[in-house]
């Protein structure tokens, strides 16, 4: 017999129902998950040693939790997988604003419903999915939001004074009883507000409009809160601070692997992009590269943060510009091109907040700049550093590449709307480039040699070997010496 079919209070005796309060059912199906070697937090990645370890500690402590990091570092995705700590079902008394527990009722039209119908009492089941409440913190929630208020319509169709507690309209925290309750971005409730938090928090009373009720909630509150906020906008009264058990602090994967996880599990890739784009390792390497420099960036207030939405958007973005490039081109299917990563510009300009310098400079040239920057980092994982300095005559493994481009007289152009033949015996042309990727990149498949070389084109322009020019059509590239002694 599943549990859940039963109806009444009496049956539910029968069969030796033992009521558990939240705190202590999140906590002992935790325990069975890590004695059965399950993962806890699924689909979190770069947690594992840090922040899920703290978690779990704060869980088995029986602890309401703050969660405390910068934007885009899963402090909510890790609010919302506490649910599958949860028991699947729990009893609750039929029609109870409250969630009522039959064996603990706590409000007074259960305790009243209990003592008139005895065990003939009708019960109803609440499953683990309709257990979470979430309410972000805006400066116009109000007491009567979140704990409640009286209502006078109530009062008149139960023709009842303001002097009964029947007259109560209960807030999202009372109708969240025995469930989660997330308060998302807790620094930007107003200090009275949180104010109203204490007593729910510790004694588990409510106060509405001078009723003091005696409530004992049972819940289990997670907060999150952003560092910034606490400058910027507001801050977390000490005595509430004092009442939460267990700070947990979060942050950004630390990575270029983590990372690629966590962003191609989050990014809405279309399934026809899936089938007709080729997108080589060093190209997602690249994008969550760009993501790195971001955070590291002098032009990028670092207090902000850098969200992980940045990549997961830019993904998104990249996929559509080479998707967009095939579609004009007539190609079945394409392999992605450096020159496609102008397509994620709008997702870097929208996730980042500048500082003044990086005002001056301009959000999109800050944006196109952090590419070169993170094409510098990845270059001498895969081929010979570039040397700031170095000797009049000594030879290097590019002087055959920059020698081709002197005697490009004209320049050598890759236009958006060249398509794949094109672009690719354009590429292979540059016989210097092809020796040197048989030389340090021999494994290349290739469908990923193209990108590659495309690669060593733009290092060798952040390194002031080569020149390039964006323009409306495409990208230049030059000797950028050539031009100038040519004209002489």
């Amino acid at each position: 017999m599943k549990i859940e079919t039963i109806n009444t209070l009496g049956e539910l005796k029968k069969v030796g129902y033992q009521s558990k309060s939240i705190k202590d059912e999140l906590r002992d199906n935790l325990i069975k998950k890590i004695k059965n070697k399950e993962t806890t937090f699924e689909g979190v990645h770069g947690y594992e040693n840090t922040v899920i370890p703290e978690l779990e500690r704060a869980i088995l402590s029986r602890h309401n939790i703050n969660l405390l990091g910068l934007r885009g570092q899963a402090k909510t995705r890790l609010a919302r997988l506490m649910l599958n700590l949860l028991d699947e079902y729990i009893p609750y008394v039929s029609g109870s604003e409250v969630n009522d527990d039959p064996l603990r009722p706590i409000s007074r039209f259960a305790i009243e419903r209990i003592a008139e119908e005895g065990d003939d009492t009708p019960i109803s089941w609440l499953h683990r999915s309709e257990r979470y409440a979430e309410k972000l913190a805006t400066p116009d929630v109000t007491v009567a939001d979140i704990i409640g208020d009286i209502d006078p319509i109530k009062a008149a169709n139960l023709k009842l004074s303001y002097a009964d507690d029947r007259v109560i309209h209960y807030g999202m925290i009372p109708r969240a009883n025995r469930c989660i309750f997330v308060i998302n971005e807790l620094p930007d409730l107003q200090a009275r507000i949180q104010v109203a938090l204490f007593n729910i928090l510790q004694e588990g009373d409510i106060q509405i409009r001078g009723f003091k009720l005696r409530l004992p909630l049972d819940m289990q509150f997670i907060f999150t809160a952003n560092p910034e906020d606490y400058t910027n906008r507001g801050s977390i009264v000490t005595p509430l601070k004092d009442r939460i058990g267990s700070q947990i602090l979060t942050h950004y994967p630390v990575d270029i692997e983590t990372a690629r996880l966590i962003t191609e599990q989050e990014a809405r890739i279309v399934q026809d992009q899936k089938d007709h784009i080729l997108v080589p390792d060093l190209a997602r390497d690249l994008l969550e590269q760009i993501v790195f420099e971001a955070r590291d960036s002098e032009y990028i207030d670092a207090k902000s943060g850098v969200s992980a939405r940045l990549s997961i958007s830019a993904l998104e973005n990249l996929l559509s510009a080479a998707e967009l490039r095939a579609l004009k081109t007539g190609d079945l299917h394409t392999t992605l091109r450096l020159g496609d990563f102008i397509g994620i510009l709008p997702a870097i300009i929208g996730k980042v907040e500048l500082v003044y310098e990086g005002e001056q400079e301009g959000a999109a040239v800050v944006a196109y700049n952090l590419i070169g920057e993170a094409i510098k980092s990845l270059f001498p994982e895969f081929f010979p550093s570039i040397e700031k300095l170095q000797k009049q005559d000594e030879e290097t493994p590019y002087d055959a590449i920059v020698s081709w481009f002197f005697n490009e007289k004209e320049g050598f152009e890759l236009l958006d709307d060249l398509n794949d033949k094109e672009y690719r015996s354009l590429l292979d042309a540059i016989s210097p480039l092809n020796d040197l990727m048989e030389e340090h990149q021999p494994n290349v498949s290739q469908e990923d040699s193209y990108f590659v070389k495309e690669f060593v084109l733009w290092a060798l322009v952040e390194y002031k070997l080569l020149s390039k020019f964006k323009f409306s059509e495409g990208i230049q590239f030059k000797d950028p010496y050539g031009s100038f002694i040519s004209g002489i």
